[in-house]
């Protein structure tokens, strides 16, 4: 096989297609995280009742206590207390709970499989996968470059592609610098 520009263009972009298609779905999800989180949607919500608790009495023993009666087996995060509301926030479960009527819930977080492990691409920091990153972004950047120049004529970069290229530069900044 000859190296050419748009041997180079086609070989990287089929070598990289299914972290490209990996990276657009989550970076969509991620986006609109808010309305659903393929890592974090609700699976299920539990009603409980407890006995009412003493605002000031609610500390890191209380909450084990509760964590324990309502058997949350998962890695405990923080607790707050506002106003009359117990929050309880774990991996994968969050309890909130009334102090004064007793009446509390649990909502257990589960993954979307495939589409949570994608959008975790968007957010691991492992050495590897850094490094990995990093040459998918040198690749990317290839892909475009070396898409420049594969079309001749009319439709090349430099007769009309420059423009549309300029356009596509201008229209995120216009979001970034005026809109923010």
């Amino acid at each position: 096989m000859k190296l050419t520009v748009r041997n180079t263009h086609r070989d990287l972009a089929y070598f990289f297609l299914g972290l490209i298609i990996a990276f657009s779905f989550s970076g969509i999800f991620l986006n609109h995280r808010q309305k659903i989180n393929p890592r974090r949607y609700k699976a299920e919500i539990k009603d409980f009742s407890l006995s009412p608790i003493v605002k000031d009495s609610i500390n890191e023993a209380t909450v084990a206590g509760i964590t324990k009666s309502q058997q949350v087996d998962d890695e405990f995060r923080r607790f707050n207390v506002i106003e009359k509301n117990l929050h309880i926030t774990y991996s994968n479960h969050e309890i909130d709970f009334d102090i004064l009527s007793g009446k509390g819930s649990i909502v257990t977080y589960k993954t979307i499989p495939l589409l949570g492990q994608m959008t975790k691409l968007h957010q691991d920091t492992s050495n590897w996968w850094i490094y990995y990153s990093d040459i998918f972004g040198i690749a990317m950047l290839t892909i475009a470059f070396t898409g420049m120049f594969i079309e001749k004529g009319k439709n090349s970069f430099r007769s009309r592609g420059w423009k549309l290229a300029l356009i596509g530069i201008i229209f995120p900044l216009i979001f970034l610098f005026l809109l923010s």
